[in-house]
């Protein structure tokens, strides 16, 4: 029986990046209608949020807000550990690569 094929880590980084930026979509819409913030305010309290920075500057102030606030945050963590990891293969499958080379090319 045939294996799945396995993704590369840029075809993972691209899915992750894509999830990323479909999460920040989805909360600068929630937190535009739901708690009143201009565009670029969600936008900028979702890459806040999203990247664990959290300057406290823009907070939620509805108790749905808060609510979403909750799982949106954790999903952040996620999504950041998810790149952090990806990247982190990338370095090590090109630190191996380079090692290989080096080794086959001594004498």
């Amino acid at each position: 029986m045939d294996e799945p094929k396995k993704l590369s880590n840029n075809q993972t980084l691209l899915i992750i990046a894509a999830v990323a930026f479909t999460l920040l979509g989805i909360g600068a819409v929630f937190y535009h209608y739901v708690e009143g913030l201009k565009w670029l305010d969600a936008f900028y309290f979702c890459t806040i949020t999203l990247t664990t920075i959290g300057y406290g500057d823009i907070s939620p102030k509805t108790d749905l807000g808060k609510l979403f606030t909750i799982p949106y945050a954790i999903m952040g963590i996620g999504i950041l550990g998810a790149i952090i990891n990806t990247l982190n293969q990338r370095r090590l499958e090109r630190w191996k690569d380079r090692r290989e080379r080096r080794l086959s090319d001594s004498p």
